[in-house]
């Protein structure tokens, strides 16, 4: 039975974002807003808090995309190791730095390999910042704004680009309700509303105009990039000194030796294999691993023995990217008990009205995505209820389909506990807050 929390359905969502912007810990955030949301169901159900807030972690546990989730970061993982210990990153950022020479020269060019690994905004996110921020740190490019360039180029990118992992779930949501193009696919249906996916190309416009420095610098990046021109620290405030340290005293090979195929090789294949697996990232990864393992080894980079040490050491070094992510799925399912959802559609409802139907769709979805750190989850709750909402006020289902897309498009770019911002932040080793900070005032 369905129980009304009202307002208190909000408690978890700001108690997280509003301890994690004061402390900077997001695990913390998340552990006291999961806590205080969890007192809050229980004590209106007259359950067990402990085995309520358990419960949670369990639901969050046997989730299959959460799954699917830990094994991608971990063999994300593996594969950066395996990059790191055999240089291939550090070569290729040599061999690169002979074509990127200036900040706006990195920045762009982060953008463009952005647009190039489109097929999946976790392989983008994962990738790109891996691949860039030898980079882009060697040009004073501060990693909270190589972070923002990064994201911005993922979820935005994905969304218009109708090839990729987000438009094929998202045309087969609008074909389950009905919603078809001219050849009878949910697929054209969604390619045909492309033009109204606003957010999208409003992200890619506005991280394209601070790539050309015509956007000023605004928010708390101003002062990263700040100190990154004046001390050569790239690392927002806060960072641990021995990741600084290690960024500084890094030995760099000989420009004319550095080769990046050790880099490109695997990576290639990942691109390719995820192509040919429709999209299905993890295959990708896992053969992008196997690929670099073979290599690596064939190449006596380092023995088979050191390989799965390294390997370990790679999970291990993605360990708190997996506890946020169990964290923020528990977060999910109480947000789910507190009717959460419910509550910002209820608000909203009395203004969804005729023309203005996909403005308030949009607002809706990117407050909901926001708060919950659901995106493709969103999509599926709320277009059975836009789809109908619409037809039944004259409105084109396509655009209230795509402004339903852009809200989960924005919640990715900007929700802390997202895995957007969660896996963007591990790829350029930055806290999610820090990021996340960065990309608002935008």
């Amino acid at each position: 039975m369905f129980m009304s929390y009202g307002v208190l359905s909000l408690i978890a969502v700001v108690l997280i974002l509003a301890i994690a912007v004061m402390t900077r810990r997001t695990l913390f955030a998340m552990a006291v807003g999961l806590t205080a949301g969890t007192i809050v169901v229980a004590a209106k159900t007259n359950a067990n808090v402990v085995d309520q807030w358990f419960g949670y972690l369990y639901t969050s546990l046997s989730n299959e995309d959460l799954q699917w989730l830990l094994i991608l970061i971990s063999v994300f993982g593996i594969l950066i190791a395996l990059f790191e210990k055999s240089n291939a990153v550090v070569d290729f950022g040599v061999w690169a730095s002979r074509f990127i020479r200036t900040k706006k020269a990195g920045l762009l060019g982060t953008f463009i390999l952005g647009v190039v690994i489109f097929v999946d905004d976790y392989l983008n996110n994962l990738a790109v910042g891996t691949t860039m921020k030898g980079i882009t740190d060697r040009l004073d490019v501060p990693r909270t704004q190589l972070g923002y360039v990064v994201n911005s180029a993922a979820a935005p990118i994905c969304i218009l680009i109708p090839f990729s992992s987000w438009a094929a779930y998202f045309g087969g949501l609008m074909e389950g309700q009905g919603v078809v193009g001219s050849d009878g696919t949910g697929l054209s249906a969604y390619i045909q509303g492309l033009p109204f996916t606003f957010y999208g190309f409003f992200a890619v416009i506005v991280v394209l105009l601070m790539c050309f420095g015509i956007m000023p610098i605004i928010g708390p990046m101003k002062k990263d990039v700040v100190r990154a021109r004046e001390t050569h620290n790239v690392f927002p405030e806060g960072t641990d000194q021995g990741l600084i340290d290690s960024v500084v005293n890094e030995e760099l090979p000989d420009r004319s030796k550095a080769k990046p195929w050790n880099f490109l090789i695997p990576l290639a294949i990942l691109i390719i294999f995820t192509f040919a697996t429709g999209t299905d990232v993890l295959k990708g990864a896992g053969a992008g691993t196997l690929a670099a393992m073979i290599l690596y080894l064939a190449e006596r980079k380092f023995s088979f023995r050191e390989m799965c040490e390294y390997s370990f050491e790679g999970v291990m070094n993605m360990g708190f990217v997996l506890v946020l992510s169990v964290l923020a799925f528990a977060v999910q399912a109480l947000n789910g008990d507190l009717g959460l959802s419910d509550f910002i559609i209820d608000v909203t409802l009395p203004i969804m009205k005729g023309a203005f139907l996909p403005m308030v769709v949009f607002l809706v979805c990117a407050v909901y995505a926001y708060a919950t750190g659901c995106f493709w989850d969103l999509a599926a709750i709320i277009l059975p209820l836009v789809v109908p909402l619409a037809t039944a006020m004259h409105v084109d289902p396509i655009i209230a389909c795509s402004a339903v897309f852009s809200g989960a498009a924005f919640g990715s770019n900007t929700c802390l506990y997202g895995d957007g911002i969660i896996i963007c932040s591990q790829g350029v080793q930055i806290k999610a807050v820090d990021l996340m900070l960065a990309t608002l005032p935008y």
